[in-house]
C-alpha cells in the first residue's frame, strides 16, 4: 500500500516555543522577543555591508521609524509602531533584496503581507497599513535605503540617489542609525523602543 504523502513542513519553531505556520498565520503563534531576535540576525543588503558586524534589519526598522517620526512630528504612537513593525516578517522568511524579488513575483509579496496582517492583529493594530501612513513608511524606507547604501555598501551619492531616490531634506545625525551593532545589542535596542511605543499606546500591544 502506498504511504500518503504528507505535505511540506509549513512552520517555523521559534525559540519561545511558538510554532508558526507561513501559510497560515497566527497572531496567537507571534511574540515580540521572536521577532526582536530574529531581525537582529537578519543582515540588510545580503551581508554585503562595511563592519565587524552584520547591519541587521532590526537596526533598519529602528532607522526608519526614527525618519518616520521626522517626516511626521505629530504622527500617533501607533503609527510608530507600524513603522517599527514594517519588516517584521522578516525574522521568519528573511530579507531578500529587492532585484531578487522582482525575479520572484506575487508569491513572496503574499506570504511577506499574511504574515504582516497577522503581526499587526497579535499587537492591536490595522491589518491594513492606512494609505498616507503606506505612503510615509515607504518615503522613510528609502531614505534608510538611501544612508546605508552610502555609509555601508559602498555605494556612491550619485548610485545611491539613482537607485533610491534622494531624500527630499538633509538627513543629520544619521550616524548612530548606520552602525553596525552585535546582534545581541541591536535586539536590546528593538525592544526598548518596541516597550517605549507599547507604553504610549497604553499597553495595547501587550
Amino acid at each position: 500500500m502506498a504511504r500518503a504523502v504528507q505535505p511540506p513542513r509549513a512552520f517555523q519553531r521559534m525559540l519561545s516555543g511558538r510554532r508558526l505556520d507561513l501559510l497560515d498565520p497566527s497572531p496567537l503563534d507571534i511574540e515580540i522577543e521572536d521577532i526582536a531576535h530574529g531581525l537582529a540576525r537578519v543582515a540588510r543588503w545580503n551581508g554585503q555591508t562595511s563592519g565587524a558586524h552584520s547591519y541587521s534589519v532590526a537596526q533598519h526598522s529602528l532607522f526608519v521609524e526614527h525618519l518616520v517620526r521626522i517626516i511626521d512630528p505629530g504622527a500617533p504612537a501607533r503609527w510608530m509602531m507600524i513603522a517599527l513593525l514594517h519588516d517584521a516578517p522578516e525574522y521568519v522568511i528573511g530579507d531578500m533584496i529587492s532585484p531578487f524579488k522582482a525575479v520572484i513575483g506575487d508569491q513572496y509579496r503574499a506570504v511577506e503581507d499574511r504574515l504582516l496582517a497577522a503581526i499587526h492583529l497579535r499587537f492591536a493594530l490595522p491589518a491594513s497599513v492606512p494609505a498616507p501612513l503606506r505612503k510615509i513608511v515607504k518615503e522613510a524606507d528609502r531614505m534608510a535605503a538611501y544612508a546605508e547604501a552610502i555609509h555601508l555598501a559602498g555605494f556612491s551619492i550619485a548610485e545611491a540617489g539613482q537607485f533610491f531616490g534622494k531624500p527630499r531634506f538633509p538627513l543629520r545625525r544619521v550616524e548612530a542609525f548606520v552602525e553596525p551593532l552585535e546582534p545581541m545589542h541591536a535586539q536590546a535596542q528593538f525592544l526598548e523602543r518596541f516597550r517605549s511605543i507599547e507604553d504610549a499606546l497604553g499597553g495595547a500591544a501587550a
